[in-house]
């Protein structure tokens, strides 16, 4: 029997991608994927469903009308928006723009968590995976700024690595995960792109492919660790 699978955001830029190859894969029996904001267009074995990652009682409901999973990928993140963006001085940092942070890049992976816990302890190899950044990783911060963002991916970090410390003994058979994609030619990253060299920007397609390769070689005894897309184990 082939793997179930789950994309939270699979609408966005790389959660599209993911889906698109998990699709192809004939190695998944079932895929399904979250959107939020703007409902996307049927896809063959793919069932959509509208979910708030936000809110805990979408996901809750989500998670009664999936029963059966192995790997659960996580690809909401927030950056920019609404007027607000990266702080690069600390008189810049504003409340709403770093609750806004904490509330989409932290919390929803502890919420899913929380209610696929049971369908991921039942699966052989369950995978917990949820994309981070390597911004977040407070051992390579160097450059400092970015308060929101640094502060939200490094509270999502911590929260993945304290899941798999838990999970190591309740759930033996799965995998924690927090993945770096790179700097990838999304919404997300498009304004802050113009210092990227070409070939350190990748295209959707690109990144999901080498986050999907990554994820197919996570075995428990490497649970709770941060990876990049290159396979490359980060520090926190």
């Amino acid at each position: 029997m082939g793997r179930q699978v789950l994309v939270v955001g699979g609408h966005g830029g790389i959660g599209r991608a993911l889906v698109e190859m998990l699709r192809h894969d004939t190695t998944i029996d079932a895929v399904h994927a979250t959107w939020h904001h703007r409902e996307p267009e049927p896809l063959d074995g793919v069932t959509w469903r509208r979910v708030d990652v936000t809110d805990e009682a979408s996901i809750q409901s989500l998670a009664e009308e999936i029963t059966t999973l192995d790997w659960l990928i996580n690809a909401v993140g927030w950056l920019h928006g609404d007027g607000a963006g990266p702080e690069k001085h600390s008189r810049e940092v504003n409340r709403e723009h770093f609750l806004r942070a904490m509330e989409i890049n932290a919390l929803p992976s502890l919420l899913l968590a929380k209610h696929f816990r049971r369908q991921l302890k039942r699966s052989n190899a369950g995978v917990f995976a949820t994309v981070s950044a390597r911004l977040g990783s407070i051992g390579e911060n160097a450059l400092g700024g970015w308060y929101s963002y640094r502060a939200s991916k490094a509270a999502l970090n911590m929260a993945l690595r304290t899941l798999a410390v838990e999970w190591r003994r309740e759930l033996p058979s799965a995998t924690v995960a927090a993945l770096h994609p790179g700097t990838t030619n999304t919404p997300l990253s498009r304004p802050f792109q113009a210092r990227v060299p070409a070939d350190q920007l990748f295209s959707p397609e690109r990144t999901a492919g080498y986050l999907l390769a990554v994820i197919a070689g996570l075995t428990p005894a490497v649970s709770g660790r941060f990876w990049s897309f290159d396979g490359e184990e980060l520090p926190w």
